[in-house]
């Protein structure tokens, strides 16, 4: 039985999902705790590979026993297995729901489409309450700005080549994607969102996305010089990258066939 799992976490002390040898992965934490959960090895498959401290809402991984026996079996009810993983898991992580599904699902090939969340904080101070987990730009936005960082935007949802929205270096050879929603407002007082859906994401996609509207918001950038970054697909033409504790993995959308309800009791 392949399960799989709906998880929040704070990335800060990660240096992000995937296992790698420069430091702890949320990958090789949940493979530890859900090994000795279900008491038998299993292997834990994410839905992408998040970035050094960034954190998630609603990552997706599916979790499976390595040995591929019938009597390799998973026997903890979905519905039950947050409770039962708590006493493995740190506090920085946590599952929020889970679902059976079939044995050809894959956790990221299957997806059709993500939602990220970019926060950033406009207070001209520190807020403790918020350190590594929000991008304190210590700049106050007026609603004016915000309305054309939100402008802005627009020019980018649609499909397009997003060569200039793309980490330098990467070795991704077709950056064609397509976003399907884009919206700037603000969330709270001192608080800025930043909400973008697409049917994929390139390597630092959204922190790029993010800093180039942060420019466009505090430098008075008219938001039609937008379409001609996008057009330029040239890096070197987009702002800078936002940090990495500002972003969040906000939900991951798979085919209506796969029936994806969560359980979680």
């Amino acid at each position: 039985m392949k399960l799989l799992l709906r998880i929040a976490y704070n990335g800060k002390n990660y240096c992000g999902f995937q296992k790698q040898q420069n430091g702890v992965s949320i990958q090789e934490v949940l493979t530890e705790a859900l090994s000795r959960t279900v008491g038998m090895p299993c292997s834990v498959t994410g839905c992408s590979r998040t970035d050094a401290g960034v954190h998630a809402h609603g990552f997706c991984a599916a979790v499976e026993p390595r040995e591929k026996t019938e009597n390799a079996v998973i026997t903890v009810p979905p519905e039950k297995i947050h409770r039962a993983a708590r006493r493995y898991l740190p506090e920085d992580i946590s599952i929020t729901g889970a679902c059976v599904v079939p044995d050809d699902f894959h956790p990221r090939y299957s997806v059709t489409g993500k939602t990220y969340l970019y926060r950033f904080s406009d207070r001209p101070w520190h807020d403790p309450f918020y350190a590594d987990r929000v991008w304190e730009t210590y700049v106050p936005l007026t609603a004016g700005q915000i309305a054309r960082m939100h402008e802005a935007g627009q020019y980018l949802t649609g499909k397009h080549n997003f060569a200039s929205f793309m980490a330098a270096g990467s070795k991704i050879t077709d950056p064609t994607r397509t976003i399907t929603g884009l919206r700037v407002e603000r969330l709270d007082e001192g608080m800025i969102g930043l909400r973008v859906s697409a049917d994929g994401f390139l390597y630092n996609m959204v922190r790029i996305i993010t800093g180039t509207l942060w420019e466009f918001g505090t430098r008075g950038t008219p938001a039609g010089k937008m379409r001609e970054i996008l057009a330029g697909e040239d890096r070197a033409l987009a702002g800078k990258t936002a940090p990495a504790c500002g972003l969040y993995l906000e939900s991951v959308e798979y085919p209506a066939e796969y029936g994806i309800r969560w359980l979680c009791e």
